[in-house]
Parts: C-alpha cells; sequence; structure tokens
C-alpha cells in the first residue's frame, strides 16, 4: 500500500495529523472531519504504528487505483469478475515483514470510532480462508470485533465464508484463515466484489493488476494473501458465539447485536513502518468499497432489459445501496419503466431508482435532481411498489425487511424531445 501512497499524495489531498491522539474516539473524531480527504495520523498514543484513512473515499480515488476515469469504474469491475486470472508467483512471510511475533493486537491501533461502539473494532480487514470442501480460496472484508488480545468476533452474512464456516463446523474443526489488513485499494475492492462461490476474488483482482499480483505464504496457516502492512493468522472456532456490535453501519445507523463466530489468533506479522488502515464507518470508504461492487449486478440486468443502458452508480447520498441512478439510451417508451424494475430486482437492498437519459451525469446530484424537476410527471412517471423485500438497513423497513420501493423515470418523451432539449448543451 505505501507504494500506492506515493502515487497518489500529489493527486488527492492528503492531510497529515502529528497531534498525538488515542484510539479510542479520539481519531475518529478527526476523521469525521475530513470526509473525502487521506488522513495520515502520525503520532497514535497506544501504539507506534501509524493511522491511515480515506484511500478510497472517492470515486476518483478508485478510479486512479483500476488506472480508469470514474465513469469506466463499472466496467473494469465487471471485466474483472468475468476474467479472472489465476497467480503464480509467491514469496514467503520472512521476505514481507521483518517482525513476527505472537498475536497480541494491543500491538495495533484498532479504533473505537463511536460511543455505543461494542469496543475496536478491526474495520479493513479481508478474511482469506479456503473451502473445506473444494480448496477454493475466497478473501472478503468483514468488520470484526476486538475480544482480546488474540481474539476477534467477525459479523459474516450467509455469502462464502459463510458457507466455508458451516462445512467446517459440520466437520467439528475450525477453518484456518489470515487477515490482511493495509492494501491496494485495487486489490481491496476486488475482496468486496460479488462472484460465484468458485471464482477467488484474488484472481479477480489479478485482472486489475494485469497479472502481476504476488502472494505471501502464510506460516501457520495453508493460505496465500496479497501484499499488505499487517498479516494475523488464526483459526475460526467451531460452535464458538460471542456478541457483536453495536456497530455504526452504511445508514449511519446502529446495526443490532448478533452472535456471531470467535476467531482465535496464534500469529501476527508486520514491518517496522507499517501503516494501519482504518475504514470509518457510515463514511464515504465504507460506502463506496461495499456498494461499488454492486453496480454491475444492476447493470447486467437492466443490460438484459434495456441494451442501450449508459452506465448504473449506488449514490453516495443513498449511501451507495438504497439509492440508484441509471442512464439509457432511450429508445422505446417504456424503457425507463423496464430498466426501474428491473434495477430493483437485480439489487434487493435497492430502495429508490431514477433512470435519466444520456445527457444527465449520473455521477452528479444536482444533474440527477435537474432531471427529475424537468423530466417528471408525477402522475405517469412514478411507480411506487409496496410491501416489497429490502434491506436490514434501511430503518424504515418493517422487521421482516419488508419495505416500499420507488422508480422515477425522468427521461424525455420520445415524441417531444425538441421541448426537452438542453440549449447549454447544444451550442
Amino acid at each position: 500500500m505505501q507504494n500506492f501512497l506515493k502515487t497518489i499524495r500529489d493527486d488527492f489531498n492528503f492531510i497529515e495529523i502529528n497531534d498525538k491522539v488515542s484510539t479510542n474516539l479520539e481519531a475518529a473524531g478527526i476523521l469525521r472531519k475530513y470526509p473525502k480527504d487521506i488522513i495520515l495520523l502520525d503520532n497514535i498514543k497506544e501504539s507506534d504504528m501509524k493511522v491511515i484513512s480515506g484511500i478510497c473515499n472517492t470515486r476518483e480515488k478508485i478510479a486512479n487505483a483500476l488506472k480508469t476515469d470514474v465513469a469506466g469504474i463499472t466496467k473494469k469491475i465487471m471485466d474483472a469478475t468475468n476474467n479472472p486470472v489465476p497467480i503464480n508467483d509467491y514469496k514467503e512471510v520472512q521476505d514481507s515483514f521483518n517482525i513476527s511475533k505472537r498475536a497480541d493486537l494491543a500491538k495495533l491501533p484498532i479504533l473505537t470510532y463511536y460511543q455505543r461502539d461494542g469496543g475496536p473494532y478491526i474495520t479493513s480487514g479481508v478474511i482469506i480462508a479456503k473451502d473445506p470442501e473444494t480448496g477454493v480460496r475466497n478473501a472478503s472484508i468483514h468488520r470484526m470485533l476486538q475480544l482480546g488480545k488474540d481474539r476477534l468476533t467477525a459479523r459474516i452474512v450467509p455469502r462464502h465464508l459463510y458457507t466455508y464456516h458451516q462445512r467446517a463446523e459440520q466437520l467439528d474443526e475450525p477453518l484456518e484463515l489470515a487477515i490482511a489488513i493495509g492494501m491496494h485499494p485495487a486489490t481491496l475492492l476486488a475482496t468486496t466484489t460479488s462472484v460465484p462461490i468458485n471464482v477467488d476474488e484474488l484472481e479477480v483482482a489479478n485482472n486489475i493488476h494485469q497479472g502481476k499480483m504476488k502472494l505471501i505464504k502464510c506460516e501457520n496457516v495453508d493460505i496465500e494473501v496479497p501484499e499488505c502492512e499487517i498479516l494475523l493468522e488464526g483459526r475460526m472456532l467451531p460452535h464458538e458465539r460471542a456478541d457483536e456490535g453495536p456497530f455504526v453501519d452504511l445508514t449511519d445507523t446502529y446495526d443490532v447485536v448478533r452472535q456471531e463466530p470467535v476467531i482465535e489468533l496464534d500469529k501476527m506479522h508486520y514491518k517496522e513502518d507499517s501503516i494501519y488502515h482504518a475504514i470509518m464507518p457510515a463514511g464515504f470508504e465504507h460506502k463506496l468499497l461495499q456498494g461499488l461492487p454492486q453496480e454491475p449486478r444492476i447493470f447486467n440486468a437492466v443490460q438484459n432489459t434495456v441494451p442501450t443502458v449508459q452506465n448504473v452508480a449506488l449514490t453516495e447520498g443513498g449511501c451507495c445501496w438504497l439509492h440508484a441512478a441509471i442512464s439509457i439510451q432511450k429508445q422505446t417508451q417504456g424503457d425507463g419503466k423496464n430498466v426501474m424494475m428491473a434495477a430493483l430486482a437485480a439489487h434487493p437492498s435497492l430502495k429508490h431508482c431514477v433512470v435519466v437519459d444520456e445527457d444527465i451525469d449520473i455521477f452528479d446530484a444536482e444533474d440527477v435532481e435537474y432531471a427529475i424537476a424537468t423530466r417528471v410527471k408525477g402522475d405517469e412517471d412514478i411507480l411506487i411498489v409496496p410491501g416489497a423485500r429490502g434491506s436490514s438497513l434501511d430503518p424504515c423497513a418493517k422487521p421482516d425487511g419488508t419495505t416500499t420501493k420507488v422508480g422515477v423515470d425522468a427521461t424525455k418523451p420520445l415524441n417531444k424531445l425538441d421541448k426537452f432539449e438542453r440549449v447549454s448543451f447544444s451550442d
């Protein structure tokens, strides 16, 4: 990650804070003041390590990491997920880290972000594990609550890692894993993508890195991990659960406390100058990393309905989860409504969807609002779907997850195009 930092210092606002700050609330208070900047905290009271945050908190930074522009992010992710590249370049732990010791989380500047948090949380940690049945590797980011010097509990939803743990538990065996903290943003983004269970997210990352990725072989577990700042090795225990939460989620509201699996660590590796990456819960980095990988899913579903779809954005104002803006090249009068129905079905958590013409910049909230203001007739262009399954993160949703969804067709009527021509765009 440090090589990447050198490349972006000149391109983006990079703020170094030299004041001594505590991991308990003080550091997070500073991060909240700079929601779209990269912040480096040089002087942490409880640790010798520096803390960095914000390396993925704008689409421009993510586009920079992917070597594309903002409009090209979705297609870049689609290409990588559709064409994973195997990795055959490995190195040993000692070639990457000069400090290896028994796991002691007290050495890391793990932040407590909000007063009601369940405790200090690792928020940028990627868990790498292998399917006990097939041996396929999975890499996915999970929030992890510190329970002690060598114990964590991780929030895992019913996807790949959850399935691996269930299979290991049925065998009454622990699930070997590694936790990588502090990596190239493109690699981090790849670990959040939605791919089939037989696809390795690290091979998705290798596509983005043009086949040049190296992996580190762990010392005590049979796992390979991306190059990173900090590496933890351990196991997810069978039949043991602990309280996980409270934790502030995407919508800037507290998620509920759940019983989640326990991780026991035995080894940690880092460098003398390692930097700890902290993702601010409910901040733009959190939202973009979780939301951007869902945009290709919506794009593909919409493309099957209207082939002339231009782009998709899960908007920052909608927490990169609940609101979508979709641009199309409209060909028939019903295209807008077909697109909104396809989008709402493709991403079940989606609550509100706006469809616009290709002359609207979906990454510009003012431009999208302009389309709604000038091209929407409420009784004809708004679709309301009550009683639909929504997001558990939506504070408006009922306990069973149902909510009301809204689609807005903000495209121009094909029989009145001249009336809606934007004069300033045509000069």
